[in-house]
């Protein structure tokens, strides 16, 4: 039965290029860079997220002999791919409403971050009653650490603690320099410094816990930058197409395999034999996967100028990426051989296609829900708010 895990790679290659329209020879794609097209990519990137996750749980090298079950092994170390490409459209995404809309930094905070910190919040704490329903042995202090994010009751919110960050550089910088390249090169420098912070911190249960906190935040950078030229890298690309399509197909697979060897030789886990350089160890493996991601992500822009991407169910997605990527993971520990790796999961499902239907089918509804849910929540906190400014101006 679990040989028929194998159709999720044609059928998502179905969902991806279902309705597509590509371009022939001296046509370009020229809404490839629109709303529609990036947030339907955002939301089959949202899907290979899931995929990843079930394949940390089936099919990844580092669990237990008797969990393994193979068929999602491709997705196991590529989920920094699609996260680049998802901060990737949205650093591009910022800077064009930024420069389309006058007053687009008024309000900032509360139109572009409270929106993904209240998902975050909503999700920890469904998470934090799910735990304790689990049985996993929890203290005061460890319900006081979950409850306000210091220590992740949901295991994937990570994202949603590292994007409001980025966000926030990218308001200071534009709000406070005059010049764009100014601000672009001070998101720049505050990306390194994250970057530099996490290579310095050890493997852990809290915050910056690993490499996956780090490794693909460039390329929110990246897609301000790309956004600020995309005329100019555009006009470039579309005459040199052909060289970039198949020098970027092909430096897909080599640097995957650089990536791959890099981390072999030099790994992000120096501390567990005391290497008196895993600093360095911990940057030959961030600079190889910067690369190998970066082919990827470059390569689906090539794709995209050539293609229209779009259908029903990709436009669907793409407008629940966020409450997707939160809520799916609930429903895989539930299912999967234990629940978050700190307790007995509901019931240990093995049949891998089934597991997929289980957490795929039940979190498209219940990330409706928890939009909704979040959206109520932020028109309280801000109807709130405004009745405190009015209290203040009597």
């Amino acid at each position: 039965m679990n040989t028929l895990v194998y159709l999720v790679y044609p059928l998502l290659a179905l969902l991806l290029f279902w309705g597509a329209k590509p371009h022939g020879r001296g046509a370009w794609n020229e809404e490839a860079f629109s709303l529609s097209q990036m947030k339907a990519l955002q939301g089959f990137s949202a899907i290979c997220i899931m995929f990843h996750h079930i394949g940390q749980k089936t099919s990844a090298s580092w669990i237990d002999e008797k969990y393994y079950i193979p068929g999602l092994g491709f997705f196991v170390p590529l989920g920094y791919y699609f996260v680049g490409f998802f901060l990737f459209c949205s650093g591009y995404g910022l800077y064009k409403s930024f420069t389309a809309k006058p007053d687009y930094l008024k309000g900032f905070g509360r139109k572009r971050i409270l929106p993904i910190i209240i998902p975050f919040y909503t999700t920890g704490w469904i998470f934090l009653l799910v735990r304790f329903l689990m049985k996993e042995p929890l203290d005061g202090f460890k319900v006081f650490v979950y409850a306000v994010g210091l220590k992740l009751s949901n295991p994937n919110a990570w994202f949603v603690i590292a994007l409001p960050f980025f966000y926030l550089a990218f308001y200071l910088a534009f709000r406070f320099c005059k010049k764009e390249s100014t601000a672009i090169t001070w998101v720049l420098a505050f990306t390194l410094f994250y970057d530099l912070l996490g290579t310095l911190i050890d493997h852990n249960d809290w915050w910056m816990r690993g490499e996956w906190w780090y490794n693909s935040v460039h390329f929110f950078v990246i897609g301000l930058f790309f956004a600020r030229h995309e005329n100019g890298i555009v006009a470039h690309l579309k005459k040199h197409y052909l060289l970039y399509f198949v020098l970027t197909f092909v430096l897909m697979f080599v640097l995957y395999g650089l990536s791959d060897f890099a981390q072999g030789v030099f790994s992000y886990y120096g501390e567990n034999w005391n290497a008196p350089d895993k600093v360095f160890r911990r940057w030959m493996c961030l600079i190889s996967q910067m690369l190998a991601s970066g082919s990827f992500v470059f390569f689906m822009i090539l794709l995209s100028l050539k293609i229209r991407f779009g259908n029903r169910a990709l436009a669907f997605m793409g407008t629940i990426t966020l409450e997707f990527y939160l809520i799916h993971g609930l429903f895989l520990e539930l299912f999967a051989y234990n629940f978050a790796g700190v307790a007995s999961s509901l019931y240990y499902l093995r049949n891998v296609p089934l597991l997929i239907l289980i957490v795929l089918v039940p979190s498209v509804p219940a990330a409706l829900l928890l939009q909704k849910l979040d959206r109520g929540i932020a028109r309280l906190l801000e109807g709130r708010n405004r009745h405190a400014e009015s209290h203040l101006q009597k």
